[in-house]
């Protein structure tokens, strides 16, 4: 009993059917010529024009040129037809005995899948021959009268397809650039070296190089799809759930009214595992590419997306078109490519960060809209859990749930920036020889935050902690509950529904009023500190411009790259821009309360923290303070806080005499925090300087000339020891 032929074989016997088809029209052509007065025995053929020749095409002599070959005899066209009829017949039953088996051959798939007739599948055919066997190239040269044209020409493609006579010019609308066969670059004109411009019959065609390569039974996709295009198998994972999170139910419900798909937002990890999971459940492989990584290769957008979709055809395959807001102009893709995403016959997606309008084409295909902004708190937890290992069944971890919770809370991430902080946290905690902790999750998350930042305001790194700041313990407990906004915000916000409908947004805004050197630097980065943030400082007297519109220019490009840097931003100098708004009396004063109703807005939008900082708490407006969450007023201190101050800032590590007497200097001088961190320092380079522990007169010196900075009177009595 014989076996049923394999895939394989039935694509390979499907091909060799055709070309004896071709066959038998080569050997027609060729008797054709031969009765025309052709001379095959020429071993110059090809290479001259006789002098008999030359009176031949003058009509001299009798002759049939090429396009009114010599008819042949009855019986020979009749031997000739019946050739390719049972070459046909043979073919058709190949394409039967594959689709019994579920399997149709590769040649029906291309004729079938875009919309093939016989004469395109003919034309297609002819110009695949020489890449399947050179016999066809001498072949092709011998027939053409030219040892070097070895592709068909459009001339040689009408004798082979539909015969001599005039009535085969009726086939060069099939070459037109919107023919099934050239709109979808199945066929490709070919430069010809050497040769100048050709007429239409003239120009010589080739099959594109990724279509080839499938027919003969290994896909390679081509250079126009960009480096990055992926045909992959799909097996979906615990992982790919969890990414797509609550919109996949959506997505599957509407997969069987074969809706184009349009993802849309930051998180291009969870578009992959729903594209995946799409291509999973309708049963067939994705094609994946970039869409501007393919677009700065070669061709226009249209042409790109049409490759991309005839292949997904060949390949039955889902296609994913990445990059999406490439193909947008004004919120929309071009009708022209609306319609091919309108005119697969399948499942298509397409990913981008943007959502966009379906506009500009009656159609009746559906548009499903998903949206995949950054996860939420309690998908952040449980994203943080899958990639540290705390998930049940994704191994173990020895970071505290409530840890990761914070982390999750405190860090508004993308499942793509989760899972690269976790590796990052390995990278590092890797070079310890250990497992990473917490502390790793949390730089981790830092450093994959946007650091753009960095490029518009300076970054300040933390050095302080609430031992290190003096103050009145009411504003001490103002800052405390500032942190404990930030951790909390989850909770209240998405769990207890309060973000619905009483909070604007997830940002909180703080407002830091007092003298200078009072501590709102300090404070700013003792919270930074404590919740594990990045803090920059933004001097806002290099934002203000004197040129109307400039200023809020400049803050929206700050807070336009703060928005997903899960950073702390500290305005020092606010008082540059926060003066109170006063009547408008000409158009400088209206523009200035635009920009400071600017701020307050961007402020209110961000979802971070934002900290302002101001020397002149009295002068701002009332209504602009009223929207504010927090204000802490840092107090001038007083001499038991005076005290403490130089007893916190004096490092521990700094020789000192035994008669220091921090109690007289916080007696007799008057002055702030930032003023009494400047005296420290100069008092140990003059110590260091005389190569002594510093001693009163070091400080005193130091006293001295830091009241000399601020403009003021030195009692020289006060300079007195004693």
């Amino acid at each position: 009993m014989l076996e049923a032929p394999t895939v394989p074989e039935l694509n390979v016997a499907h091909l060799q059917a055709e070309l004896a088809r071709l066959d038998a029209r080569l050997h027609r052509e060729y008797r054709r010529w031969v009765l025309a007065g052709e001379n095959p025995g020429d071993e110059y053929r090809g290479l001259h024009i006789s002098q008999q020749r030359a009176e031949q095409i003058l009509g001299l002599q009798p002759f049939h040129s090429p396009g009114h070959a010599a008819a042949l005899p009855a019986d020979e066209a009749e031997l000739y037809a019946g050739v390719e009829r049972r070459s046909l017949e043979a073919a058709g039953n190949l394409v039967k005995l594959a689709r019994a088996a579920g399997a149709p051959t590769r040649i029906d798939q291309l004729a079938s899948g875009l919309g093939l007739d016989r004469i395109d599948l003919d034309i297609f055919l002819t110009c695949l021959a020489p890449h399947v066997d050179l016999r066809y190239e001498r072949l092709y040269g011998f027939l053409q009268d030219d040892v070097t044209r070895r592709l068909p020409t459009v001339n040689l493609i009408l004798d082979l397809v539909r015969g001599p006579g005039p009535e085969r010019l009726d086939l060069l609308p099939r070459f037109h650039p919107q023919s099934p066969l050239m709109r979808q670059h199945l066929l490709e004109w070919t430069v010809v070296h050497n040769r100048g411009d050709e007429s239409m019959l003239s120009r010589v065609l080739q099959p594109d190089a990724s279509v080839v390569s499938w027919l003969l039974g290994k896909y390679e996709h081509g250079a126009a799809l960009g480096p990055d295009a992926q045909l992959l198998g799909v097996q979906v994972s615990a992982e790919d759930r969890l990414l797509a999170g609550e919109v996949w139910p959506a997505v599957e419900r509407m997969l069987n009214r074969v809706p184009i798909v349009a993802l849309y937002g930051p998180d291009a990890a969870a578009h992959w595992a729903t594209a995946r999971l799409i291509a999973a459940a309708v049963g067939r492989p994705l094609l994946a590419v970039d869409v501007k990584s393919a677009g700065a290769q070669s061709g226009t957008l249209r042409d790109i997306v049409g490759l991309i979709l005839r292949d997904a055809v060949l390949l039955d395959a889902v296609p994913f078109l990445m990059g999406w807001d490439t193909a947008l102009e004004d919120g929309a893709p071009h009708p022209g490519v609306l319609q091919l995403l309108c005119e697969f016959p399948d499942v298509a997606i397409v990913a981008g960060r943007k959502t966009w309008l379906a506009r500009g084409l009656d159609r009746d295909r559906p548009v499903l809209w998903a949206e995949f902004a950054k996860p939420s708190y309690q998908q952040r937890k449980a994203l943080w859990g899958w990639f540290t290992g705390r998930s049940e069944g994704s191994g173990s971890s020895d970071t505290p749930d409530a840890d990761l919770a914070d982390l999750a809370g405190q860090f508004t991430l993308t499942a793509e920036q989760i899972r690269d902080a976790v590796a990052t946290a390995g990278d590092e905690s890797a070079i310890r020889g250990e497992a990473p902790g917490l502390d790793d999750f949390y730089a981790g998350a830092r450093l994959h935050s946007n650091p753009n930042l960095a490029q518009l305001a300076k970054k300040v790194d933390p050095r302080y902690s609430w031992t290190d700041i003096i103050l009145p313990r009411d504003q001490l407990s103002i800052l405390r509950e500032i942190v404990t906004t930030v951790r909390e915000r989850p909770k209240v916000l998405e769990e207890w529904g309060v973000g619905k409908k009483l909070a604007a947004s997830d940002g909180i805004t703080v407002l830091f009023g007092g003298p200078p050197g009072t501590g709102k630097t300090m404070a700013a980065q003792v919270i930074a500190a404590e919740l594990k943030l990045d803090l920059y400082k933004i001097d806002l007297s290099t934002v203000v411009s004197k040129y109307i519109g400039e200023t809020e220019k400049n803050l929206e490009r700050i807070f336009g790259e703060a928005q997903d840097s899960n950073a702390i931003l500290f305005f020092d100098e606010a008082d540059a821009l926060f003066g109170k708004r006063s009547e408008v009396r000409d158009a400088h004063d209206r523009y200035a309360n635009i920009e400071v109703s600017y701020l307050l807005q961007r402020m209110e939008a961000y979802d971070g923290v934002t900290i302002l900082a101001t020397n002149l708490r009295a002068n701002l407006d009332e209504a602009f303070v009223r929207r504010l969450q927090f204000i802490v007023d840092f107090p001038f201190p007083e001499e038991d806080d005076r005290l403490r101050i130089w007893e916190t800032l004096f490092p521990s590590d700094v020789p000192r005499a035994a008669d220091l007497d921090f109690g007289l200097l916080a007696r007799r001088f008057r002055l702030a925090g930032g003023n009494i961190r400047n005296i420290i320092v100069s008092a140990a380079f003059l110590a260091a300087a005389d190569n002594v522990p510093v001693a009163m007169p070091h400080l005193l010196h130091g006293t001295r000339r830091e009241l000399q900075k601020m403009g003021r009177l030195v009692d020289e009595a006060d300079m007195a020891l004693g």
